[in-house]
């Protein structure tokens, strides 16, 4: 019997983003909302500024008075930030005022203190006036910052520390935000270790539980690390029913069909019981990364992710990072759209859609060269962490000639660096 077709990126990546659950609303401290998801707009409760504020220390005067200069006006009072003159401006009267004041009724422009000689600072002083103002000369209206009701952050955004001082400002002391989606993550296999741990002769230092908690909690998620299952059935059993309340499960190993690629074998029906494992799809057209499967362990999202740590991450970039922004509500990302010259020439590529790990450089024409390195073998983690970018080459992308240009997923910035 022939193998299913391989699944495209594309689809898969839909059919995922159908999948999971968007996070219910929870409130938060405004001190403690930066990186959270808003899940409905931020309002303001004031209007900023309330009245008419000076927007330079100086004098408060009635742009008639002093059309024509120099002359002469009388110190009737002050206002100070924090304070007010509680009066109407009349003709041929000017108050002191400060960066901040609120600008007493009747005065309509400000005329800075450098453009002034000043007898005193007592009230009744004679201010002699030197360069004539127009009306709304450094005067900052009511509202021209924001008012009642306006929106300062809208829903589904991550919240910066320029929208945290926004709020702040807007006398908004709690934000209604997602709730951070609790992903729990479990590597399967008897050949890996703690970091730490002793290492025996045929086993190797795990991972891709670090990396995969630390994307995880850079994207905006939980991280539930549920540890190493060994090759069994009964092992990865055990492990997963610890996934219980996670929004989200994270396999890593033991996702293809070989002998001890067990976790569709350990979560099935047949093996775990009901609310086992069903499976919508697992295998796709992508390099690294072909065996990747997903479906719902009873009503809870699983991500059965390739335990090559290379394939770990470039699916967690292209897979588990959108699905969690889905779940907090994120506006969904276009497809990348940044583009390099290749620095070195591609030989034809076959049914999957590949992300080669590339450098990134500036030519002596200001443009970007991505040139992928030699060796692209899964197991070499070293090689993604000295990546810039990662080639993305469609399936069955003819051969391509050094200087073409190619579409690339940036890492700095991006994933690697959140």
């Amino acid at each position: 019997m022939a193998a299913d077709p391989l699944l495209p990126v594309a689809v898969a990546l839909e059919r995922i983003l159908a999948a999971v659950p968007l996070m219910p609303a929870e409130e938060t401290a405004v001190s403690q909302a930066l990186g959270r998801v808003t899940a409905e707009p931020v309002r303001s409760r004031r209007t900023q500024p309330p009245m008419a504020m000076s927007a330079m220390d100086g004098y408060a005067v009635r742009a008639s008075d002093v059309g024509r200069v120099p002359t002469t006006l009388t110190r009737v009072g002050s206002a100070p930030a924090g304070g007010s003159y509680g009066h109407p401006l009349q003709a041929g009267q000017t108050v002191r005022i400060f960066t901040g004041g609120p600008v007493p009724d009747g005065a309509d422009s400000i005329v800075i203190q450098e453009d002034v000689d000043a007898e005193s600072e007592n009230n009744g002083a004679r201010i002699t006036v030197r360069e004539a103002a127009f009306v709304g000369r450094y005067i900052r209206p009511a509202g021209l910052d924001f008012e009642i009701g306006d929106v300062g952050v809208s829903a589904g955004r991550a919240i910066t520390a320029r929208d945290v001082g926004l709020a702040a400002a807007m006398n908004v002391p709690w934000i209604m935000v997602r709730r951070r989606p609790k992903v729990a993550i479990l590597a399967t296999g008897d050949e890996i270790v703690r970091p730490g741990e002793p290492v025996g002769p045929n086993q190797i230092v795990s991972s891709n539980s670090y990396a995969l908690s630390a994307l995880v909690r850079a994207c905006g998620g939980e991280p539930v690390v549920l540890g190493i299952a060994p090759d069994t059935i009964e092992g990865i059993q055990q492990l997963v029913r610890g996934a219980r309340g996670a929004d989200l499960v994270l396999t890593t190993g033991g996702a293809s069909v070989g002998e001890h690629d067990l976790v569709q074998k350990a979560l099935g029906t047949e093996a775990f019981g009901p609310g086992g494992l069903e499976v919508d799809f697992w295998r796709i057209a992508m390099r690294p990364g072909k065996p990747l499967i997903f479906g719902k362990v009873g009503d809870i999202p699983m991500l059965g992710l390739p335990g090559n740590p290379v394939s770990t991450l470039v699916c967690a970039m292209i897979f588990v990072k959108p699905a969690i922004e889905a779940m907090l509500g994120l506006e969904r990302q276009a497809a990348p759209s940044s583009q390099a010259r290749l620095g070195a020439a591609l030989t034809p590529n076959d049914q999957r859609q590949d992300y080669l790990r590339a450098t990134l450089a500036i030519d002596e024409n200001g443009e970007r060269i991505a040139t992928p390195f030699n060796r692209q073998d899964s197991s070499m983690l070293a090689r993604l962490a000295q990546a810039d970018c990662l080639i993305i080459r469609p399936a069955h992308d003819p051969a391509r000639a050094k200087g073409d240009w190619m579409a690339i997923l940036e890492l700095s910035g991006s994933l690697i660096s959140l």
